[in-house]
């Protein structure tokens, strides 16, 4: 067991960590790889072997430090990595503490994951790189293994360093879904129940912050991921992101935009689960663009600012993409949907593999070239862009055409900017004739019919007419035509990706 030890000068250290610490603004130019630390990389020469999911399988973090080349060969520029506090140490009949969300001692590291050195290594290395280190943090409750699912078992001595009961919430089932009783109920009360913490309460409002500035010194910590953002009082996130000094991520699980972007204004960015089922709902075959587009909207007018909130298809808490939809194709589409919409790119690890299993390690997982070539292609075209347009990341996207299986976009300074073509028909091999069609704009197009996955359509304002663009993901010229037209020609349900020629020099990318 490793303890945080903190000295007399914290309150100096932290002050002008927060002066030095990446803004909101920088954040919004990252783009995020999610991993589990357990389920990421096992140290360098450990054996490859199966593991029980339930229980802990050896992933550390001297062993991501091992994978950062790989990770930014992909092109992203942050991690987010789990909870990286002392567990339980008990094997329950939910299986062990390897995700890290049920914590016993805050002021300790969990000795599965590495040493404080090891943790340190981490973030060093990622700033060597110029990259951003996330860590997940629980501050909603704390965690005790119980014999039984009776809450008057807890022998609250052993919590650090909320060893009291009054630090808790009475219990109270989490059966009705009231604001107060999210934010005061036990999301769990065995085989491991997890007391829930009073936050509105100066003292531990007051611990917890006390505490996140010693993590955050002590690691170099640029961003925090917070667990369960919902169930907490918003005027104390709003504190406790004040008193870490970094960039926090909150985790509203809702596809509702109203309640999800209430908690806006106590953290610095959100997750967009508002707009993650509708991801999973448009990249189907016969699926709901349209809902895809509408739902952008609605968090756009709903939350203060999009582009802090980030996008994702996949995480620890959702299905694989590949476990609702196993069609490369749509994979690719949600993939490159993630990378280029509005707001932060977060991938989950081996989202890039197309695995169909929810947490099964990174080190099993076969390469899929397909899905690597794109993240690694559309990452680091963001970027470019990123450096080519200041403009970039607060520019919202805007809809060129859009019908039930296409939708088409271009995000950027006029000139500038990268158009994105999506489609939901997947990898099909039917084939069809050209027919004219008008999309919900009026705006003439032509299109094979609406069964087969190869098919053109051609749109006007992409680009000023006789702009010479690269398609990215083919690496094909094309020139504009009058009105701005470029025919786009979806093969097999790919996206197409589109850039000026004129501004990819030094980019790396097709031979620039």
């Amino acid at each position: 067991m490793t303890r945080l030890i903190y000295t007399g000068g914290l309150l100096t250290t932290v002050a002008s960590l927060a002066l030095a610490a990446p803004s909101i603004d920088d954040w919004t130019q990252r783009s995020i790889y999610q991993v589990l630390t357990d389920r990421f990389a096992r140290p360098h020469n450990s054996p490859d072997a199966p593991c029980d999911p339930t229980r802990y399988c050896g992933g550390t973090w001297a062993g991501i430090i091992d994978q950062l080349d790989y990770i930014q060969d992909l092109g992203f520029t942050a991690i987010s990595i789990s909870p990286v506090v002392e567990n339980i140490a008990e094997t329950t009949s939910a299986g062990e503490a390897w995700h890290g969300h049920w914590p016993q001692d805050l002021y300790a590291l969990n000795a599965h994951f590495g040493t404080a050195e090891e943790l340190r290594a981490l973030a060093d290395e990622l700033h060597r790189r110029e990259m951003y280190l996330m860590v997940e943090v629980t501050l909603n409750n704390m965690a005790q293994a119980v014999a039984e699912e009776d809450a008057s078992t807890i022998d609250y001595s052993r919590l650090h360093p909320f060893n009291e009961e009054g630090y808790y919430h009475p219990y109270c089932n989490m059966s009705d879904t009231t604001t107060t009783t999210s934010q005061t109920c036990w999301l769990a009360d065995g085989p491991v129940a997890l007391p829930d913490l009073r936050t509105e309460d100066a003292r531990v409002s007051t611990t917890l912050q006390t505490w996140i500035q010693g993590l955050v010194s002590n690691y170099s910590v640029d961003g925090l991921r917070i667990a369960a953002t919902d169930h907490m009082d918003p005027a104390f996130l709003s504190d406790f992101t004040r008193a870490a000094g970094v960039f926090t991520l909150g985790e509203v699980d809702s596809v509702d935009a109203t309640t999800m972007c209430q908690y806006d204004e106590a953290v610095s960015g959100l997750l967009n689960y508002a707009v993650y089922k509708p991801i999973t709902l448009a990249f189907a075959p016969g699926g709901d663009m349209p809902g895809l587009v509408n739902s952008l909207q609605t968090v756009i007018e709903k939350c203060e600012n999009y582009t802090h909130l980030a996008t994702f298809a996949e995480n620890h808490d959702v299905p694989r993409f590949a476990s609702i939809q196993n069609d490369t194709a749509l994979a690719q589409n949600a993939l490159a949907f993630t990378l280029l919409t509005d707001g932060i790119p977060l991938v989950y690890q081996s989202q890039e593999t197309h695995p169909n299993t929810p947490n099964s390690p990174h080190w099993l997982q076969p390469p899929n070239p397909t899905l690597a070539t794109l993240t690694k292609t559309l990452n680091h075209l963001r970027h470019h862009a990123l450096l080519q347009d200041p403009g970039y990341p607060t520019n919202h996207s805007e809809t060129l055409y859009l019908d039930g299986s296409t939708y088409i976009t271009r995000k950027g300074t006029e000139g500038m900017q990268i158009v994105s073509a999506f489609s939901n028909r997947g990898d099909t091999t039917a084939t069809a004739t050209t027919t004219n069609n008008n999309n919900s704009s009026g705006e003439s197009i032509s299109s094979s019919s609406s069964s087969s996955s190869n098919y053109q359509v051609n749109v006007t304002r992409m680009y000023h007419p006789g702009t010479e663009v690269m398609e990215m993901l083919g690496c094909e010229r094309h020139v504009s035509a009058t009105g701005g037209v470029i025919s786009v020609d979806f093969v097999a349900g790919a996206p197409k990706v589109f850039y000026p020629v004129k501004y990819l020099n030094g980019s790396g990318l097709c031979g620039f």
